[in-house]
């Protein structure tokens, strides 16, 4: 392989890694707008200031909080696979010719990898927090605007189980993040 060859491959990768990073905040770009579309239905089905709340869908609603998150989960967990495939690859691509040894190298040396795992880790604390709170904010103005439908406490029960489960696996998602696998 020429060296004009490894560097064209190094950029592209390059620029791969950087369009998954971008993926990951139109991700969560996609998780807010989807999270405030649902409180915003939500609370327009609560008819404030009225009697009567229509007690038919407010409730269902709840649902589609957990779903919100799911997607946020799968979606980050596929960045991340994808970005520790790319960063393999422009590990193999730094240590051609043990060039490693005397360039440094973002992706085979390991206080580099570290540093950059840990920023990103920043990544996931916003998801988290993002989830539990959205899952919080629903299931008070699910009960604040209809507490007496018969079905609101199993579903509040139901979304607030599924979207602890749901924030702790986010917070999981570094399991997989790239780790450095140097050639001897």
């Amino acid at each position: 392989m020429s060296t004009v060859d490894a560097n064209y491959r190094f950029i592209a990768a390059a620029q791969e890694a950087n369009a998954r990073i971008s993926q990951r905040q139109q991700a969560l770009a996609l998780y807010v707008t989807m999270t405030l579309s649902l409180i915003a239905a939500m609370v327009a089905l609560s008819h404030a200031g009225s009697e009567q709340p229509d007690t038919s869908a407010l409730p269902w609603l709840l649902l589609g909080f957990p779903l919100a998150s799911l997607c946020l989960l799968f979606l980050n967990f596929k960045s991340e696979a994808a970005l520790t495939n790319i960063r393999r690859f422009l590990s193999e691509l730094e240590q051609l010719g043990n060039a490693h040894e005397r360039l440094p190298s973002f992706n085979t040396d390991p206080r580099w990898v570290t540093s950059a795992n840990s920023a990103r880790r920043y990544h996931d604390f916003a998801s988290a927090a993002l989830t539990a709170g959205g899952h919080a904010i629903a299931i008070i103005v699910a009960i604040k605007t209809n507490p007496s439908h018969h079905y609101i406490a199993s579903l509040a029960a139901t979304t607030a189980i599924m979207g602890a489960m749901l924030t702790a696996a986010l917070l999981m998602v570094p399991r997989w993040r790239y780790q450095p696998l140097v050639r001897a």
